[in-house]
């Protein structure tokens, strides 16, 4: 069986800051996301052979393969690694400012202009009631970036989206710094954003 353990960091727990504390980056990493990584292996423990040996992104990607009473947990863990990874790399120091490109082009396509997407990105990811994510994805069915909130640690690609840009909007991603302020943090991540690697994502998933 596949043994998933946590990826390492692609920078210092102090490299994002004074938007994201090092602080929160390190006990965002080594608890919350270890905890995912665990969880998930003790659940896909419990799973066929044929589940085990298969990718978490083709887990899930299709969910109906996994038994019923193991679903619940591989869908939040698997998410919760899943998401995570990406989360990580979707940040970088001296980060932000707007895309160029082909992440441009199709932001442009879908939302009117970077500005607008931007705004409707952080106003809607704002008010996920709970704890959640806010997404930037590409649908293949329209071949178009889309905006997608999604809630717990439920992954767009149970829904068949292809994750490109993923804030996380639970509460031990900004509490320490923000608190309850969470569009301030949404404000200060914009200046972190790893847009080199969503164009990366954004030319695989095409």
């Amino acid at each position: 069986m596949t043994q998933y353990e946590l990826p390492k960091m692609p920078y210092a727990y102090d490299a994002l800051e004074p938007h994201i504390d090092a602080r929160t980056m390190e006990i965002h990493h080594t608890k919350h996301h270890q905890t995912y990584t665990t969880k998930l292996n003790d659940a896909l423990g419990k799973c066929s052979s044929d589940i085990q040996n298969k990718d978490i992104l083709d887990i899930l990607s299709d969910l109906s393969q996994v038994p019923d009473e193991l679903k619940k947990a591989i869908n939040f863990n698997g998410g919760g690694y899943d998401n995570h990874t990406l989360f990580w790399n979707n940040m970088k120091p001296n980060g932000g400012g707007e895309p160029g490109g082909a992440v441009a082009d199709a932001i442009n396509s879908s939302f009117g202009s970077f500005a607008d997407f931007k705004e409707k990105f952080s106003s809607t990811t704002a008010v996920i009631q709970g704890s959640g994510w806010g997404w930037l994805v590409y649908n293949p069915s329209s071949s178009k970036v889309e905006y997608v909130a999604m809630s717990n640690q439920d992954s767009p690609r149970t829904k068949g989206l292809v994750p490109l840009l993923g804030l996380d909007v639970w509460e031990h991603a900004y509490y320490l710094n923000y608190q309850n302020k969470r569009p301030d943090y949404i404000a200060a991540w914009w200046n972190v954003v790893n847009w080199d690697e969503v164009d990366n994502r954004l030319s695989k998933a095409k």
